[in-house]
C-alpha cells in the first residue's frame, strides 16, 4: 500500500480561491494558449452579481457555493515529475468553496451607435 502524506501549508489560514466556470470556449488572439494571459475584468454589482468583461463583451453570472469543496495540492519532495510513490508528499495551499458561474451568452458592449445621415 502506498502512503501519500498531505499537510496544510503555513500556520495561518489557507488561501480561499474561487472557481470560474464559463460555457463555451475561449480562444487566444495569438497562437500559443491562454496560460499567463489576462482573460478579462471581473467586477461585482452593488447586489453582489459578478460581471465579467471580455474584450467587447459582457457576461453576467452568479455566485454558487460548491457542495463539496476542492483542495489545491502542490507536490513536494522526491521525484516531483514522477507519479505518486512511497515518498510522495502533497501540501494543501488553498481551498475552493465557491464558484462564479457564467452560463448565459455574452452580450456585446455598444458605446456609440452612429446615426444614419
Amino acid at each position: 500500500m502506498v502512503q501519500i502524506v498531505i499537510s496544510s501549508s503555513g500556520a495561518g489560514r489557507l488561501a480561499q480561491w474561487v472557481l470560474l466556470e464559463l460555457q463555451g470556449e475561449g480562444e487566444p488572439r495569438q497562437s500559443g494558449g491562454l496560460a499567463g494571459s489576462v482573460l478579462g475584468d471581473l467586477h461585482y454589482t452593488h447586489q453582489g452579481i459578478p460581471v465579467l468583461i471580455v474584450g467587447h463583451h459582457i457576461l453576467y453570472g452568479k455566485v454558487v457555493q460548491l457542495e463539496k469543496p476542492f483542495a489545491v495540492l502542490v507536490k513536494q519532495g522526491a521525484g516531483e515529475s514522477q507519479p505518486a510513490g512511497p515518498h510522495a508528499r502533497y501540501t494543501v495551499t488553498a481551498l475552493i468553496k465557491t464558484k462564479l458561474l457564467f452560463k448565459t451568452r455574452p452580450k456585446p458592449i455598444i458605446t456609440n451607435v452612429p446615426k444614419k445621415v
